[in-house]
């Protein structure tokens, strides 16, 4: 064997030594994939059952999200489904983005607007807080959620008052 030989036999074992290093690397990469994507899905998931049990042991939460909030509400109460609303929109702000980015399954967020789409945001002071809101957003998530909360109605026909759009009233501010 000449030494052109030797060479040549260590450079192919070298190629084949980086092909199954390359290799080895995808996979460790798509397990790390599923691993990430998994714990999205564990942590948005354990995000929703946190509320859900909040909401069964209060029983002023409880008390709190079964009251009417298209009817009169008092300056606390305004607030505190203001507070609300925004941290629902925040969630799904979140759980959109991930599902976008393929991090997680579409259940995930079907599961939230199917809970949206019973009234949450049907009411006057919800419509305001998503007015106000909404300029965070993308065109296409602007679309995509009043298409999905809305339907045709998405230009909601509502008498406007400064509480209303502002969600406050003015001895608040």
């Amino acid at each position: 064997m000449t030494n052109d030989s030797i060479v040549l036999i260590v450079q192919i074992i070298a190629a084949m030594g980086v092909v199954v290093s390359v290799v080895y690397l995808a996979i460790q990469i798509h397990q790390q994939n599923q691993i990430t994507k998994a714990q999205f899905g564990h942590s948005l998931t354990q995000r929703q059952y946190d509320r859900y049990f909040a909401s069964s042991k209060d029983g002023e939460f409880s008390a709190f999200l079964s009251k009417d909030w298209s009817g009169d509400l008092s300056d606390e109460e305004r607030v505190r489904v203001s507070m609300f609303l925004i941290t629902t929109l925040v969630d799904i702000f979140d759980v959109y983005e991930k599902v976008q980015d393929n991090f997680v399954n579409n259940k995930h967020l079907e599961t939230r607007m199917n809970a949206l789409k019973l009234g949450t945001f049907k009411t006057p002071l919800a419509r305001t807080v998503w007015d106000f809101w909404k300029i965070t957003r993308d065109q296409e998530f602007i679309e995509w959620f009043e298409r999905e909360i809305y339907g045709e109605d998405s230009e909601l026909d509502y008498k406007r008052s400064e509480t209303d759009y502002t969600g406050f009233s003015k001895s608040i501010r």
